[in-house]
């Protein structure tokens, strides 16, 4: 029953990353303005790239389940580079569009935690570069690297979609979604970080358990 839970949540998981970005493409309708891209690039950067790059290593439902690990993390490394270029496009293109009128700069909680959430995505991507080469920590063993590294992954993913949800209190937001598909809305992100954070408090267990 356990791991039936868990498939099925992997799965809900899985149509949110997509489906969310799919229904803010259709709020935004990118190209209508500048400013159009923006939720359009965060929402596929926290929530579809982001999200697909951790369930990658997910035992039930990752989509490359059959394939060697080294192809996953390959992948995984794809796809959290495709996420952070997304973050940092989407965060330039606000950022030139509120000097165009002359609006201030991270000036909101959201706006804050955005940007925060795209630096320490950036620096998340480089401290993965110690896993493709331990050797440059000398006196860090390869399991201590993954387990910061899987750490520290799980608190930049919950900072990127604490992000999204911010965006959802938006005034762009608000005026156009109400009533019961806002809190639909946000339940998205919400979905996507428990069923992150139970696979990575999985896989901590399990490391445990290998160690006994």
């Amino acid at each position: 029953l356990y791991r039936s839970l868990r498939v099925a949540a992997g799965a809900a998981a899985h149509l949110v990353a997509l489906g969310f970005p799919a229904a803010v493409a259709v709020l935004a309708r990118p190209g209508s303005s500048l400013f159009s891209w923006h939720p359009l690039l965060m929402a596929l950067a926290f929530s579809f790239l982001m999200t697909e790059a951790l369930l990658i290593f997910s035992p039930e439902t990752s989509l490359l389940r059959s394939f060697s690990r080294k192809v996953r993390v390959r992948a995984h490394w794809a796809l959290q580079l495709l996420a952070l270029l997304c973050a940092l496009l989407g965060l330039g293109i606000i950022t030139y569009n509120k000097h165009l009128n002359g609006k201030g700069h991270f000036v909101t909680w959201h706006g804050l935690t955005g940007l925060l959430a795209v630096l320490y995505a950036g620096g998340q991507c480089a401290g993965g570069v110690l896993l493709l080469y331990p050797k440059l920590m000398k006196n860090w063993t390869l399991a201590k690297i993954k387990l910061y590294h899987a750490t520290s992954g799980l608190v930049g993913y919950l900072l990127g979609c604490a992000s999204l949800m911010l965006g959802m209190c938006s005034l762009w937001f608000t005026t156009t979604v109400t009533g019961a598909s806002w809190y639909l809305a946000m339940l998205c992100p919400l979905v996507t970080s428990l069923v992150i954070m139970n696979q990575v408090s999985n896989a901590y267990l399990y490391r445990k358990r290998s160690q006994h």
